[in-house]
């Protein structure tokens, strides 16, 4: 559908500017991200080795939204990439824009405004990672199946009833 070929570059756009950023211009965000880091229990796996580079972090959240924002682009494997890239947004959002942090009520208000922009991006990626292009998804086919399957199963159940009262008839007219 013509929707999904404009809307999907759109939307993946900001994605793919984000990542060669993230890639080229590691800096600041890397800061910020050693302080969201930190805060990070030492029950998740892997956080303590991001805290101690939170360089090679940001990189690689830059480039799962630059690879995720070219998949989406182009069509390819666009659920996998929707999912990838609402996975890295949330980190993306935390370190960039978070506004609960800002003291300065100059930088708090446009933090504030790009995280929520953030949040409907993330809105419609997750409408993006459901979307089937209208065939039906794996969970319908499922169904449909089992309805099928049982209704056959009702079929030929009715037929087996029915043969076997014909062959009892039959065996009852040969015996009399």
């Amino acid at each position: 559908m013509i929707v999904r070929r404009l809307a999907r570059p759109l939307l993946a756009s900001v994605f793919v500017a984000a990542g060669i950023d993230a890639l080229r211009h590691p800096g600041l965000r890397s800061q910020q991200a050693a302080q969201l880091l930190g805060k990070v229990p030492d029950q998740v796996p892997g956080a303590q080795s991001a805290a101690k580079d939170p360089d090679l972090f940001v990189r690689v959240n830059g480039a799962a939204l630059l690879g995720g924002g070219i998949l989406l682009a182009t069509g390819r494997m666009p659920r996998l990439a929707s999912t990838v890239l609402a996975a890295s947004i949330i980190p993306t959002t935390a370190i960039d824009h978070a506004f609960w942090d800002e003291t300065d009520p100059t930088l708090k208000e446009p933090s504030r405004s790009l995280f929520f922009k953030n949040v409907g991006l993330l809105g419609g990626l997750l409408l993006a990672a459901v979307d089937t292009e209208g065939r039906p998804g794996l969970v319908w086919r499922a169904q449909h199946a089992g309805k099928v399957t049982r209704r056959e199963a009702r079929h030929v159940k009715r037929a087996a009833s029915r043969e076997a009262r014909l062959i009892a008839h039959q065996a009852k007219d040969v015996v009399s």
